[in-house]
């Protein structure tokens, strides 16, 4: 498991138990949950933002303007309300 979904895990409020096959199992409260999974959009919408900014050196023709502004707008998304259906 990557080092970094750990650390979003415990960050959020997770704690490690070892299974009885000794397998380290994680776990969590539904608060717990919903800060860990806040915290992996957060972070797969920062990378993308990054990948706005930093589109130069996949395509030199890109207006870096529009860039900025892309990257802004995902960064935005992190204060948008989400409306579920239940």
């Amino acid at each position: 498991m990557s080092q970094d979904i750990i650390a979003m895990a415990r960050e959020a409020g997770a704690w490690s138990q070892q299974s009885k096959n000794c397998d380290v199992e994680y776990v969590m409260s539904e608060a717990s949950l919903e800060r860990f999974a806040a915290l992996v959009r957060a972070a797969e919408r920062e990378a993308c933002a990054k990948v706005c900014e930093n589109i130069y050196e996949y395509d030199e023709d890109v207006d870096t303007y529009y860039s900025e502004i892309y990257a802004s707008a995902i960064r935005a998304r992190g204060g948008a309300s989400i409306r579920r259906n239940k």
